[in-house]
């Protein structure tokens, strides 16, 4: 999938953003979606339409961040 609104994250860079506090913190601070910049985030920095279209290793970089342990 790629990025719906041309705000948001490349898909090519998600993983990086995933293992970036930086990133995922500052998603979460905005309440807007890595990829779409949708409201309502999760501990990843996604929306639910963004976090079920991810791919294995996204699923478990994500996954990390919705257990609380991060990157």
């Amino acid at each position: 999938m790629h990025r719906i609104n041309p705000e948001g994250l490349p898909r090519h860079e998600l993983i990086h953003a995933l293992r970036s506090r930086r990133s995922v913190f500052k998603a979460r601070r905005i309440r807007q979606c890595l990829l779409c910049r949708a409201g309502k985030v999760n501990e990843a920095g996604l929306c639910e339409v963004c976090y079920a279209s991810l791919d294995d290793e996204e699923l478990r970089l994500a996954g990390r961040w919705l257990s609380g342990v991060g990157p």
